[in-house]
């Protein structure tokens, strides 16, 4: 019996690493994929290959992407410091149009393999307020799927999976925990150094650790001494 196949978006990050272990553990043949960017370490790129690696995916691409030629982002222009404090609003962390462009290209790929399942690590309670990551996205994006290719014209069923969506970060990690997932191998920081350490500072740093101290676990986190 052939499995179904998914696209999963891998950042190798916390919330990509559940997402992968979910899609597995749900019966689907996985294809892993990650950006290049233009972020400003490429650690986390190591994190999702070596994830890719111990969930056994069909293929794994790293799509090289000039985001970084245009900046606007604490993420991709090394001119804008990353904030260590929490700020009201859209932060400055935020890159523009950042899940609509992969989102799209995960859409794209999945046409090319008879894909129709999307797996995407996007959240609504934990986050830090990207427009991105609402549900109200999701849902355009999905229409937009089943209206803007062949496949979705002819066949229709394009689903975009957002299975952490409604949980909170120690949701997640507790989640994640019941399936193995070893978040060691993961890397969330927004400003990690070439080895992978994290910051402790930035703002995804503090979700993650609140998220461990929240969930009574152990933080595995290598951070920066």
């Amino acid at each position: 019996m052939t499995k179904k196949k998914a696209v999963v978006l891998v950042s190798g990050g916390l919330d990509s690493a559940t997402v992968l272990a979910i899609a597995k553990e749900q019966g689907y043949e996985c294809y892993a994929l990650s950006f290049d960017y233009g972020q400003r370490h490429t650690s986390e790129l190591d994190a999702a290959g070596k994830l890719a690696n111990i969930y056994h995916v069909v293929e794994h691409k790293i799509i090289k992407l000039g985001m970084g030629e245009f900046g606007g982002s604490a993420l991709t222009d090394e001119h804008i410091d990353v904030p260590t404090e929490q700020a009201s609003g859209i932060p400055v962390t935020y890159v523009p149009a950042r899940n609509t462009v992969f989102l799209s290209i995960a859409l794209g790929w999945a046409e090319v393999l008879g894909a129709w399942d999307i797996f995407i690590g996007v959240n609504a309670v934990d986050y830090s307020g990207y427009p991105d990551c609402r549900p109200e996205f999701i849902k355009a994006f999905e229409n937009l799927a089943n209206l803007a290719t062949k496949a979705g014209v002819e066949e229709g069923g394009f689903k975009i999976h957002t299975p952490l969506i409604d949980l909170s970060k120690a949701q997640i990690i507790q989640k994640g925990s019941l399936m193995n997932v070893d978040y060691s191998q993961t890397v969330s920081c927004y400003q990690a150094d070439a080895k992978g350490q994290a910051c402790g500072e930035c703002e995804s740093c503090r979700l993650r650790k609140q998220g461990f101290d929240k969930a009574k676990l152990k933080d595995p986190t290598h951070y920066q001494t």
